[in-house]
């Protein structure tokens, strides 16, 4: 799959609100259609790629009938799942995400939720506001246990941040397996409720899929130490609610940190909102001020790929949801 010798690909670029960054340099290489989703079949009329800026836009299954001259697309997000539809993925149409663009940014906020709890800013925050001098000692995070749930970028990018202020790391993924350069070992995630009591912390960054939807439910949770701590940077799907809620306010774990929740956002007066013991923030992990430009980037250097019949980055296998394997994957 690539450009057609001697003609330069046309990109049909969906969009909300906010046009693509790094549009001159799109425009080098290939003819652009602009469009949000109510002009999408128009803009995918003999389009070969389509650029799905407007990440979580339903669009292209509302307008499926239009996509058949479409031989790529790619999606400015590393998470597709809710974004796979029967009919994409049995087609021969190479979809590729942002995988890996965001993953430090993640892991430094993992890191941060880490610290945060260790340490107990939120303890302090609310002391200082009440204009309270109050003496307390903290943990120490050096020696600490962590177990990462989802071994892709971003789990891998957890694990050396980690690792690098003296935590010791094992991972969790889809098939065990020992001597990891990352993961002192790898566990299968179907384990968790037998090898979760192990664990300071559980991190949780894996991609949402049939197989991970309500991972971390009541018995995972009842498995941990009621002095460890859970930390979601991945889906909010990854775990149950209600069951989370429970455990925290029975004391059966000690706090969580979530960065991701569901349903999200969090309905108003919903018990979490209220726990002292819990830090959310509103799915902001991998927003830094530059990630918009660096998923800008991550596309113009495919697209030159694709007009030159290299190999994609970052090729999703659509019956699993998300790459399965580093290495690039050949389009032709």
């Amino acid at each position: 799959m690539t450009a057609v010798q001697g003609s330069r690909p046309v990109v049909a670029a969906l969009y909300r609100e906010a046009l693509p960054p790094r549009l001159a340099e799109i425009e080098e290489l290939a003819d652009v259609r602009l469009t949000k989703a109510d002009g999408l079949a128009e803009a995918m009329d003999g389009a070969d790629v389509l650029y799905q800026w407007h990440s979580f836009s339903p669009a292209l299954r509302e307008n499926w009938d239009a996509a058949s001259s479409v031989k790529w697309v790619h999606v400015s997000a590393a998470g597709v799942s809710q974004l796979l539809f029967d009919e994409l993925i049995h087609s021969n149409i190479v979809y590729t995400n942002s995988r890996g663009v965001l993953s430090r940014a993640i892991a430094e906020f993992a890191l941060g939720f880490v610290l945060d709890m260790a340490k107990d800013a939120q303890g302090s925050f609310r002391l200082q506001q009440e204009h309270r001098w109050q003496h307390r000692v903290t943990r120490k995070i050096q020696g600490q246990t962590a177990l990462v749930v989802g071994t892709g970028s971003i789990g891998r990018e957890i694990a050396r941040l980690f690792r690098a202020v003296g935590m010791e790391i094992d991972g969790a993924g889809r098939s065990s397996r020992p001597g990891d350069a990352d993961f002192g070992q790898i566990h299968s995630s179907r384990d968790l409720a037998r090898i979760v009591h192990d664990y300071d912390y559980l991190v949780l960054a894996a991609p949402l899929t049939n197989e991970t939807r309500g991972l971390v439910n009541a018995q995972v949770l009842a498995s941990m130490k009621p002095s460890a701590r859970l930390i979601n940077v991945g889906r909010g799907e990854l775990v149950n609610t209600e069951a989370l809620a429970e455990a925290l306010a029975s004391g059966s774990i000690a706090g969580a940190a979530l960065d991701v929740v569901h349903p999200e956002p969090l309905p108003e007066g919903h018990a979490l909102w209220g726990m002292d013991n819990v830090i959310i923030t509103p799915h902001m992990s991998g927003d830094t001020e530059d990630y918009l430009d660096d998923l800008g980037k991550l596309f113009v250097d495919n697209l030159r790929r694709f007009c030159n019949g290299e190999p994609l980055e970052n090729v999703v296998d659509k019956t699993l949801g998300f790459v399965s394997v580093t290495e690039p994957s050949r389009t032709n």
